[in-house]
């Protein structure tokens, strides 16, 4: 696709079987990952959908974004010594 406008970035966090079907749809039809999102999004939202919706609309994305259980993350550095820098530069922005 291509577009005349400018665009924006928006980073989310999907559950892994919404964005496998994602994925699996881009591959599917040759197309990026970020068309099939832009595609569903346009669809037109149902009036009435129940919370376990599939219907691929706005709606529906975010419903099973939001319903979904992320566990949370390993530390974002391993080493300790690492983590202790990150602390201190934490630490240094938060006292500016």
């Amino acid at each position: 696709m291509s577009y005349n406008t400018r665009m924006k970035t928006l980073t989310i966090r999907l559950p892994d079987s919404l964005a496998s079907e994602i994925e699996r749809e881009a591959l599917l039809r040759h197309v990026s990952k970020s068309d099939v999102v832009r595609e569903r999004l346009d669809q037109p939202r149902a009036v009435s959908t129940p919370a376990g919706s599939r219907n691929g609309a706005l709606g529906g994305i975010l419903e099973r974004s939001w319903a979904a259980k992320v566990p949370a993350g390993p530390p974002r550095f391993r080493a300790p010594h690492k983590q202790k820098l990150a602390a201190l530069i934490r630490a240094k922005k938060l006292h500016h």
